[in-house]
């Protein structure tokens, strides 16, 4: 035992561990493909072992934010690597992927073995979730770098998709219709915000809120990303998919656009699925415009594909059939920006407009450009929220 390392305030034992506490946890994700144990020096995937001929890799990577400083708050840790798992894996499924690896990094101050196997316990079950092998990792032990009692984790993912079949967004036309399938909550963005909004307003995450059915604030706003991977390669499978969007930070405004061409735009229609009651009630606590909502949070849809509207039934079909809320949302038009165009009086959370062109897809009211184009988007509060935001990534934004 290094008495020496542990009087400068790192625990070698306490790494060993957990080391042997997680490993039942990593065993449990072991799929097709997957080499080697826990503690080699590096993790290993055997691509021959899928019937993949032009094979293209596809990696992200990213973390949880401040949802982390919930988690502290609430004590609870088994549920936030699910969400680091979530953020990596959405974003590679985005092109098409199958994520095949995940490895993660926890980054601590004092390490406490068994905090540190709830949170690789999480990070276990996204990997089952997504159907990824979790093939290494990092606990980082770092007296002096962080509060007590809080960490830092971040993980990292590989999928791999047929070159033919990549998802890139060169197939998406105006006209394509928005398929939006139902979001678990907040997921991990926005809660740079989400904390300022609790705190301004004298909340504590410890309040039972009856808008929620009773259930703490804390648990709510704790509630695991969605993990779209295995529901979403069945629609890839079967339906002609132009695009994807993972919805994240900056919400409509910076995500969708991604896959669009220059001189097009976005036509979504409000009431065509579930505002979560948890937006709701960060609108009215905060007093956040109801435009700028989304262009923060993901307002209950997590994933979209863009897809010829003779599609949509058969994805939709599919996502119902693995247990997901899904609807057509909206559609691709020749007109830059993104326009919300907000639920006629009566049609609540879940009632689709009728009478519409497209599934779900209402028509506005007011005046509509040439004869071809869709409607003007019409501002809504913000002076230039009708402008498409860039293609360029949104990493940073919480």
């Amino acid at each position: 035992m290094a008495k020496t390392y542990e009087n400068a305030g790192v625990n070698l034992e306490a790494g060993y561990e957990v080391v042997r506490r997680i490993k039942q946890h990593v065993a449990s994700t072991v799929r097709p493909g997957s080499m080697g144990n826990i503690g080699s020096f590096g993790g290993m995937f055997d691509l021959s072992a899928l019937n993949v001929r032009e094979p293209v890799l596809v990696s992200g990577t990213d973390g949880v934010g401040t949802k982390l400083k919930i988690a502290f708050a609430m004590d609870k840790h088994d549920t936030i690597g699910i969400d680091a798992v979530a953020m990596c894996v959405n974003d590679v499924l985005a092109q098409g992927a199958e994520p095949l690896i995940f490895l993660d990094y926890v980054a601590l101050g004092h390490n406490i073995p068994s905090k540190v196997e709830a949170i690789v316990a999480g990070v276990a079950e996204g990997c089952r979730q997504a159907g990824c092998a979790l093939v290494g990792g990092e606990t980082a032990e770092m007296p002096g770098m962080y509060a007590d009692g809080e960490y830092d984790i971040a993980g990292y993912t590989t999928g791999v998709v047929e070159k033919s079949k990549l998802i890139d967004g060169s197939k998406v036309k105006v006209g394509d219709v928005l398929v939006g399938v139902a979001s678990s909550g907040v997921h991990s963005n926005g809660f740079s915000l989400v904390r300022k909004i609790v705190a301004d307003a004298g909340l504590s995450y410890t309040d039972a809120i009856p808008e929620f059915g009773g259930r703490l604030l804390g648990d709510v706003l704790l509630t695991p990303t969605k993990i779209y991977v295995k529901q979403m390669l069945q629609v890839i499978r079967s339906c002609d998919v132009h695009g994807i969007c993972h919805i994240t930070g900056g919400g409509f405004d910076e995500n969708i656009p991604r896959v669009l061409h220059e001189g097009q735009g976005l036509e979504i229609q409000e009431g065509s699925w579930e505002i979560l009651p948890v937006f709701r009630m960060l609108e009215k606590w905060g007093g956040v415009p109801h435009r700028e909502m989304f262009n923060i949070f993901n307002m209950g849809i997590g994933m979209i594909a863009v897809m010829d509207a003779a599609e949509a039934p058969e994805a939709i079909s599919i996502l119902e059939a693995c247990g997901e809320r899904a609807s057509v949302i909206g559609r691709v038009t020749d007109v830059p920006g993104v326009c919300i165009i907000p639920s006629a009086p009566g049609k609540g959370p879940g009632g689709d407009p009728q009478g519409a062109d497209h599934p779900g897809i209402a028509r506005p009211k007011g005046p509509t450009s040439a004869p071809g184009k869709g409607p003007r988007p019409v501002p809504q509060g913000e002076p230039d929220q009708g402008i498409a935001r860039p293609k360029a990534g949104t990493q940073g934004i919480e």
